[in-house]
């Protein structure tokens, strides 16, 4: 069920409307000097991810490649990467967490419905490094650490290709649920810029974004593209007054943040080429961004109760709302040579990528330091840095009983990887910490690192007219949980040649990434404690800290993965694409955050804990516990209709539908269940099979006459469940229809565009009341969401380009 918020705007939508009709007469006179029609186009296009042949097209492919234009990915009012591609591929999810610490700036994608991280990123088919936090409270993906896909920004692509289908065996580790391939813009030929200004319904979320990109010659025979953009987003609130006494004097107003952060995105990407000789080119490219969030944590009230008898703080009377304040420093550098040496094409690169994320408590109480508290806090950083070296060689060998040459291609690659935690000041963790977000301490600080050299071979061909095969083989090898081998075949047939089918079988790994070894942490969470939500200190502790041994952790090793697919491709006329693939995806030992291990009835372990001076509430640590099996189907059809005088409308049908299952889980340690205590609970277990939606579809139509365009999109996100550990609580979501209109207009060099996201302004149902678990109103809606919650969308563009 859905719906609206109680906040409604529309003299915005008649200021969108009166900019279109003003900008109508101007368009008119643009078309007074008819356009010549576009030349047909073929839907077909030109991958090079999942293969390493040299005219591998869409259709040809043995594995799903969704190709995604710049076009494409300007087409939406939002300028978040991960925003944009939830919208436009139906096997993406990306929910927006609130008061979820450092995740809500940080926020995790998902691929097919599983892990943020098992997903893996190219940048120009080069591994990109992944962020430094680690989603740890009560989101969709806890306890990952993916790529940070939102530091990349829409100026400085060309386009995506996502490879729907496991290639561990290709790419190496995280490849379990797909492949993102970030393609950078090319060329010292022209240049765009563009100014984005938006602001939703409720009258807040001002954003305002300002992006470029330009291309400048390297002497005669080199280029540079350097892309820019800044944006400004404001917070957006979404939180109902609070009733309680306890409130303080605001009691029944609204004091409080629940929605998006505050944001300030600045980002700097290079892209560049020079050829040395008719062999060889060298070629670099290059990223710096920094973004600057403000988020709130869960509202302090002015009193510990209801019946007003306690001052929580003197220095807050009327209670206080921390609010963390983090910057995220993303930095990476790609430089290689390449060419081709006696019939060999050769690609030898280096590749560094780090970032850092530091994190400040604003707004905020230590209590353990009364009224002498100061009401700001650094609570230190976190690291994450890769280095890698890769060879890559490929050749066409012909074949005597093959149709065409079969493509040879070797690699090695070793990579160095390191994450390291900075220490708060003391203020930040003495006592009770800094309410919002306790700060890193001493013994929690540290860099640990870890080596892993690879070697691969892959193989592919055309064996006969109709039939493609490819076989794929790498082994692995880690300085930290040893070695692991990966293979991949797949195939592909055209009975037709309008209608081929295709399929892959492979096996794949995640290896535990470091963060997930290393990751520590003591913050207060709001946990269900004896049928109702209250605030708790929790400790996350590292596998192999005297902690976490304590309650039973073992060792992490590698997820191991086994895909399967089969897939239909159909081409009745040159406008008309569809393909069905169907998947199936096990997962075993899928490394997952523990349960919050309440040890208020668990004395023996609070003693233990306490022996080594761990005094918290609760405790987690990482471990190998779940085994699941993904299954589902993806359909893409895509036609185009050509009308008179160069008109033309592009229509698409996408659909995925996912369903997520949970084969086995791991027992839970002795020194655990003797105290009644269970490692993975059912609140975690169900988190991984129906916290994200059944199914999604999406319909897009795109009208195309002169100068002016029409796009509109509908969007059905299927049912979700946002699960508790008792199932009587557990909410159901139904499924939530979603509008997004734009039209724009060229003007020469000029393109204008005006568009509404979330036409009708849809809300998700709002979350219970049972047993306090909307924070008594403050926090209305779920966190898991696929659409977010924060309403109609108006925005409005000016680009140019040369």
């Amino acid at each position: 069920m859905s719906c609206k918020h109680h906040h409604a705007n529309p003299h915005r939508a008649v200021l969108i409307l009166s900019l279109i009709a003003t900008l109508a007469p101007t368009a008119a006179l643009a078309q007074e000097t008819p356009s010549p029609a576009p030349a047909a186009q073929d839907v077909q296009t030109i991958v090079v991810t999942g293969t390493r042949s040299l005219n591998r097209r869409t259709l040809d492919s043995e594995s799903p490649v969704d190709v995604i234009g710049n076009k494409e990915l300007l087409s939406t009012g939002s300028g978040e990467l991960a925003t944009v591609l939830s919208r436009l591929l139906p096997s993406m999810n990306f929910p927006r967490p609130s008061g979820a610490d450092a995740s809500d700036a940080v926020r995790p994608a998902q691929l097919r419905g599983l892990s943020p991280d098992q997903t893996l990123v190219l940048v120009n088919g080069k591994r990109r490094h992944t962020s430094a936090v680690v989603n740890v409270n009560g989101t969709l993906g806890r306890g990952s650490a993916p790529v940070d896909l939102n530091a990349i920004p829409l100026a400085a692509i060309e386009r995506i290709e996502v490879l729907r289908d496991g290639a561990a065996a290709q790419y190496g580790s995280d490849a379990i649920a797909g492949v993102v391939n970030i393609i950078l813009k090319r060329g010292a030929k022209g240049g765009e810029a563009e100014v984005v200004y938006g602001q939703y319904d409720a009258g807040d979320g001002e954003q305002g974004t300002v992006r470029g990109s330009a291309g400048f010659n390297l002497g005669q025979d080199g280029w540079v593209r350097i892309a820019v953009e800044a944006a400004e987003r404001n917070a957006t609130n979404r939180s109902f007054a609070d009733p309680r006494p306890s409130a303080g004097p605001r009691q029944g107003l609204i004091t409080q943040r629940y929605g998006d952060p505050d944001s300030r995105p600045r980002t700097l990407f290079v892209n560049s080429e020079v050829r040395i000789n008719d062999d060889i080119d060298w070629y670099a490219f290059a990223s710096y961004g920094e973004r600057d969030t403000s988020s709130a944590a869960t509202f302090r009230t002015a009193f510990t109760d209801n019946n007003r008898t306690t001052l929580r703080s003197p220095l807050y009377p009327e209670g206080f709302q921390p609010l963390l304040g983090s910057t995220s420093v993303d930095a990476s550098i790609v430089t290689g040579l390449r060419g081709v040496a006696a019939g060999w094409r050769w690609d030898a690169s280096l590749n560094h990528g780090r970032n850092r994320f530091t994190l400040d408590v604003n707004d905020t109480v230590n209590y353990s330091l009364g009224a002498a508290s100061p009401t700001s806090f650094y609570a230190g950083e976190l690291t994450s840095t890769q280095s890698l070296a890769n060879l890559d060689v490929a050749r066409e060998i012909p074949v005597s009983f093959m149709s065409g040459p079969l493509t040879v291609a070797l690699g090695l690659e070793a990579r160095h990887e390191s994450y390291e935690i900075g220490a708060g000041e003391a203020g930040s963790y003495f006592g009770s910490g800094a309410q919002g977000y306790s700060g890193f301490r001493p013994e929690n600080a540290g860099e640990n690192s870890r080596n892993n050299k690879s070697v691969y071979l892959n193989l592919e061909g055309d064996i006969t007219s109709a039939l493609s095969g490819a076989l794929a083989l790498r082994h692995e090898r880690y300085s930290d949980f040893g070695s692991t081998n990966s293979a991949k075949a797949s195939a592909r047939y055209a009975f037709t040649p309008t209608f081929a089918l295709r399929g892959t079988a492979s096996n794949g790994f995640r290896a535990p990434s470091l963060a997930q070894s290393f990751y520590t942490i003591t913050t207060t969470n709001t946990l269900l404690v004896n049928g109702a939500s209250a605030l708790v200190e929790t400790g996350t502790f590292p596998v192999g800290s005297a902690a976490a041994r304590a309650l039973g952790a073992q060792p992490l090793k590698a997820e191991k993965a086994r895909n399967l697919s089969i897939g239909a491709q159909w081409q009745p006329t040159r406008n008309w694409t569809t393909t069905v693939d169907l998947y199936r995806i096990d997962i075993d030992d899928r490394i997952v955050f523990s349960s919050n291990l309440q040890l208020a009835n668990a004395p023996a372990l609070s003693r233990a804990l306490a022996a080594q001076g761990v005094f918290v509430g609760a405790a987690r640590y990482f471990t190998n516990a779940v085994d699941t099996r993904t299954k589902g189907v993806d359909v893409v059809s895509t036609y185009r209709l050509n009308f008179a005088q160069g008109a033309r409308a592009d229509l698409t049908l996408a659909y995925n539908h996912n369903d997520n299952e949970v084969q086995g889980v791991a027992a839970s340690p002795a020194v655990l269940s003797g105290q009644g205590l269970s490692l993975v609970d059912r609140q975690s277990i169900n988190r991984l099979t129906v916290g994200s939606p059944k199914d999604k579809l999406g319909l897009t139509g795109d009208f195309t006459q002169g100068a002016w365009n029409g796009r509109a999109v509908v969007t059905r996100y299927g049912e979700f469940t946002v699960p508790q550990n008792d199932p009587a609580l557990d909410q159901n979501y139904d499924p939530q229809w979603v509008l997004d209109l734009a039209a724009s207009v060229r003007l020469n060099q000029w393109r204008l565009t005006a568009g509404i996201d979330n036409v009708t302004n849809r809300y998700p149902a709002q979350v219970t009341s049972r047993a306090n678990l909307n924070v008594n109103g403050t926090q209305p809606y779920s966190v898991w969401a696929p659409n977010g919650f924060n309403g109609r969308y108006f925005y409005v563009k000016a680009g140019y380009t040369w």
